[in-house]
């Protein structure tokens, strides 16, 4: 088929070709003209790389192929030469554009990448031709705009300059003056401190042309000079230590951005002037009535209106592409993050803009109209995208309500020449997401500061604690996790990959026990401190690669087996299995050696099978609890995440709203009733293609090893796969690699113990089985019979106020154990709930209580002073709430009156209450009123001009009495 392109570039404004087919035009080339595979793009939600926020590069979904990790039998294993168009963000993290984005006209926090890769196929020479024939014969880009960087070398490194990609470019016709070396940091590629690396070129475009030769602007930061496609070879590997080995096969990665491509071939200097954004442009300034957007930016952008064009703009474009990949505003990772840009979005469009709430989500249906024929699936999301940013929006106009008037309060209560309490801007900044630049402008509007060296202290710990939980949740140790020089060792040297079928040998007893079938295995290699080695001494830790195992590897969110190995003959010697890991095909056993171990040892392998029955029981009861879910949900309820270990079972899913008591119970019982029928579970490995076409299948986003084993409950495989088939939409059908019962009985009993929202959208379950099941079932209702014997005691007239207390005391204590008990999620919230209006009944019975209290005091004081001008005295008072509605009792029946009490307690506490007459303020403070009276008792107080509250030793009691009645005689 004879590939050309649709429509030139070069033939004037009116021919500028749509950023549709440049995209499409990229795609064909490498698919029809070199043989790529295209591939469609992964979600920007990271596929197994907790170290990622966001998919941030096209190559972040071939890493397992760089590394040499992936699995021989998946279909990324196959892949030689690909080509897509990549989602990519870069917000949060170490690539992080968000605050530049608005600022200048090429910043962007969501992009696409276009790119095209070769694993072990072709290197530099094809993929320099490709690119140049791709930008110079297919776009018509000017030959003599364009300009070649490559990798100049490094002494220091013993790395040469790379001659054979500047020759390259040569023979292509490019001249010398335009082929220009670079160091390290403009041309060499690391993906990380450590793994696959090597040199790279670059492809630069000068927008000014006219003849002039622009070498001396290249990667100078001039916006006339700009990279538009970097092409990176990797043949290195940086190891630990920091030296750099050859990688055993070469890799050629490049990206080229999208939006910079269009720009060139669209004539335009800006992205933002391109047709991927001036249709989100246009609805912008007809949903807010502002000015249109000129391209203004930094002292020219009067108001920042452009600014807050770009930025809105931009991060509508980035909320609609994560949201459709799974990724909601939140509280922590990627969803704090995209919290954080859906707010800036809201505060440009209300404060800046001047618009109407809801204009962020109005622009979603341009956004689809401009990226939805690339992106389908942001077309089938077209309404919860809406109504995911319009909910964040008026919860996030309703925090910076709150906000406001918490600074309002925490001002009027600071004293005078203070800082701002940095806790108070923390808690707003962390907990209600409030901006920390507003919490400035708000206090540099009345005249106070921040204490801004206590708040970054705040942040500093706050990232500490985060730093520590990411890097607990980072791979473990490194000998399960072979590098990429050991993988390539054992490949060459062809070790068969690890055999793991018997981890499905089991079967079950006449008995109903499950019985687990022994495995007798052969060390291939070992492996420590990232080499492989054929002996390993007594004590020291190390990884066993054996050439089968009945084992389960950590994978498909299924915890690894446990277990012991014994060598043949040696029946008294355990090496006992701590974890096992699954890398490129090889499983490693992670065993401390208690004697030397040697590659060629036959071992007899025994998995702890009260561990595996529990994870086995759990990894049923996830498809079951999916099942259940989908049934009362709805079937738009997809899974986002599961994790099965032998304690208890957790499980993700999308959700449209809360999940409630009724549909909790409802979940419960249809798993249940698939309990009690005891299905069978059918398993069987198909071709992955086949399993695809399953209808009902229900899979989560990652790589599937081909063939693909299928579990389906009570019904057969054979079944599910006949053409026209609609068995999986009546029962659980599920790709999965993980270990599963044989009868769906055997889980005896599920208690969904917790249910709570992961981020708007996105709920979590926590379930547990069997005895588990049971006991928390047992707890809920011993907890439910107390939660009945304090209500009907509240139901009881109480005309005692300690008495009262105390069983509001027993409320709390009970309401914080309902909260933290491993019990059934429904009973829990059905507790809480009667909890919480018994507190409320507790809480109004004492104010009622100590209200008629506080009275009678009232009464007997009024009788005693009979209107005096001021009433200072001491009464019995059981607490410091009591002793001020006395004050105010009296203040009220004699509004005259300017009152302070004392009440001595059994502790030698004396307490202070005042209250000041309206008459006599503002020469009379109730606050330097009890201020006076408590520092004479060696105690603190504090309030406002009318009421005031504080306390003291009863030491000092008689010289604060006299204290009172000077200070306010000397006022009066």
């Amino acid at each position: 088929v004879r590939w050309r392109w649709r429509c030139s570039p070069r033939r004037g404004r009116a021919a500028c070709p749509p950023a549709a087919q440049i995209r499409a035009a990229f795609l064909r080339f490498f698919e029809e003209r070199h043989g790529h595979r295209r591939l469609p793009s992964a979600p920007v939600r990271p596929r197994g790389d907790p170290r990622l926020l966001f998919v941030n590069a096209g190559m972040n979904q071939f890493k397992p192929i760089f590394l040499g990790t992936v699995h021989p039998r998946s279909e990324l294993a196959r892949h030689r030469r690909v080509v897509n168009s990549q989602k990519c963000v870069r917000a949060g993290g170490k690539h992080n554009d968000l605050e530049d984005v608005g600022r200048d006209t090429y910043h962007h926090t969501f992009f696409e990448m276009l790119g095209n890769w070769s694993f072990g196929d072709y290197f530099k020479e094809e993929a320099c031709s490709m690119a140049w024939e791709l930008l110079t014969e297919v776009y018509e880009i000017p030959r003599d705009r364009l300009y070649i960087t490559y990798f100049g070398g490094d002494p220091s490194l013993g790395l040469s300059a790379d001659e054979e990609c500047r020759d390259v470019w040569l023979r292509l016709g490019v001249p010398a003056s335009h082929v220009l070396p670079f160091p390290l940091k403009d041309n060499f590629w690391e993906m990380g401190d450590t793994g696959p690396c090597g040199p790279c070129t670059e492809i630069h475009y000068d927008h000014v042309g006219g003849g002039r030769n622009a070498a001396a602007l290249v990667n100078q930061g001039s916006p006339d000079v700009v990279e538009i496609w970097n092409l990176v070879f990797m043949q290195y590997n940086r190891e630990v230590e920091g030296n750099l080995l050859p990688l055993p096969q070469h890799h050629v990665d490049t990206g080229m951005g999208l939006e910079r491509l269009v720009t060139v071939l669209q004539n335009k200097r800006s992205n933002y002037d391109t047709d991927l954004f001036t249709p989100i442009l246009d609805a912008i300034h007809k949903g807010c009535g502002a000015p249109r957007y000129q391209g203004l930016v930094g002292d020219a952008d009067v108001g920042r209106v452009n600014m807050a064009y770009r930025v809105v703009a931009d991060h509508v474009r980035t909320l609609c592409v994560c949201i459709t990949d799974g990724v909601y505003p939140g509280f922590s990772g990627a969803e704090l993050v995209l919290r954080r840009i859906l707010r800036r979005a809201v505060r440009f469009c209300s404060e800046v803009l001047h618009a109407p709430p809801g204009l962020l989500a109005s622009l979603v249906p341009t956004v689809v109209e401009v990226l939805g024929d690339a992106y389908p699936e942001l077309t089938r999301n077209l309404n919860q995208i809406t109504d995911i940013i319009n909910e964040n929006e008026a919860a996030f106009l309703s925090s910076l309500k709150r906000g406001r008037c918490i600074i309002e309060q925490t001002v009027q209560q600071m004293e005078p020449s203070t800082k701002f309490p940095a806790e108070v801007a923390w808690s707003l900044y962390g907990s209600l997401g409030f901006p920390l630049d507003l919490i400035d402008l708000m206090l540099e509007e009345k005249g106070i500061t921040l204490d801004s060296a206590a708040f970054n202290e705040l942040a500093l710990e706050d990232a500490k604690r985060k730093a520590g939980g990411l890097q607990a949740g980072q791979p473990g140790n490194t000998n399960t996790h072979l590098d990429v020089h050991s993988l390539a060792w054992l490949q060459s040297s062809n070790v068969p990959a690890t055999d793991d079928s018997p981890k499905y040998a089991y079967v079950l007893g006449q008995h109903g026990q499950y019985e687990f079938s022994p495995c007798q295995a052969t060390v291939l290699m070992l492996y420590r401190d990232q080499s492989l080695h054929k002996e390993v001494g007594a004590g020291q830790r190390c990884g066993v690669i054996l050439d089968r195992t009945n084992f389960y590897a950590e994978q498909g969110g299924q915890d690894s087996d446990q277990g012991y190995m014994i060598r043949l003959g040696q029946q008294d010697i355990l090496f006992p299995v701590e974890a096992v890991r699954l890398c490129g095909g090889y499983v490693i056993h992670e065993v401390t050696a208690v004697e030397t171990l040697r590659a060629g040892d036959q071992v007899q392998l025994f998995v702890d099978e009260a561990q595996r029955l529990a994870c086995m029981t759990n990894h049923t009861a996830t498809h079951l609890l999916n099942f259940a879910l989908r049934c009362v949900l709805g079937h738009g309820t997809e899974q986002r995440g599961s994790h099965v270990t032998a304690e208890q079972l957790r499980f993700d899913f999308d959700t449209k709203g809360h999940v409630t008591v009724e549909q909790l119970q409802q979940v419960e019982q249809v798993v249940q009733d698939l309990i009690q029928k005891n299905e069978e579970v059918h398993m069987a490995e198909v071709p992955l293609t086949l399993a695809r076409g399953v209808q009902g299948l229900r899979a989560v986003d990652e790589g599937y090893p081909d063939p693909v084993r299928i579990v389906s409950l009570g019904v057969p495989v054979e079944k599910v796969l006949t053409c026209d088939s609609e068995a999986a939409l009546q029962t659980s059908v599920e790709l999965c690699c993980g270990t599963h019962l044989l009868q769906t009985g055997s889980v005896e009993d599920l208690a969904i113990i917790s249910e709570r929202q992961l981020v708007r959208g996105v709920s979590r379950i926590i379930a547990v089985t069997g005895a588990r099941a049971k006991e928390a079932r047992e707890v809920g209702q011993c907890l439910a019979t107390e939660v009945d014997s304090v209500s009907l005691r509240m139901k009881q007239k109480i005309t005692s106020i300690p008495e009262m207390q105390s069983l509001s005391k027993e409320v709390g204590q009970l309401t914080k154990v309902v909260a933290s008990t491993a019990m059934p999620q429904w009973q829990r919230r059905e507790l809480q709930t009667i909890l919480k209006a018994l507190q409320r009944t507790a809480n109004t019975a004492i104010k009622k209580l100590e209200l008629q209290q506080a009275e009678k005091a009232a009464q007997i004081l009024l009788e005693k002073y009979c209107n005096q001008p001021v009433i200072i005295d001491t009464v019995p008072a059981d607490s410091l709430s009591i002793l001020m509605k006395v004050v105010n009792q009296l203040c009220d029946k004699s509004p005259g009156t300017s009152v302070l009490l004392l009440s001595p307690q059994a502790s030698g506490e004396v307490l202070c209450a005042c209250q000041v007459s309206k008459n006599c303020i503002p020469a009379f403070s109730a606050a330097d009123w009890a201020v006076a009276v408590c520092t004479q008792m060696e105690g603190k107080a504090g309030g406002s001009p009318i009421v005031a509250k504080g306390s003291g030793n009863a030491r000092g009691m008689q010289g604060a009495l006299t204290t009172a009645l000077e200070f306010a005689q000397s006022k009066l």
